[in-house]
């Protein structure tokens, strides 16, 4: 559960750097918006396999 409650974490911070791309132009935010989406991704596989693991156990 711990795993759930950092990905929400994560999503709520990526929120600045969206509203700066979209909103406001700025490059270097969505240059950091795609790296946290890639965080996010690679957090969202673990948690993938962590379910899996314990749904066949």
């Amino acid at each position: 559960m711990s795993e759930f409650n950092k990905l929400k974490e994560m999503v709520a911070s990526l929120e600045d750097d969206f509203v700066k791309f979209y909103e406001k132009n700025n490059n270097a935010a969505g240059t950091r918006a795609r790296k946290g989406l890639m965080e996010i991704k690679n957090l969202v596989l673990e948690i993938r396999k962590d379910i899996q693991l314990k749904k066949n156990a």
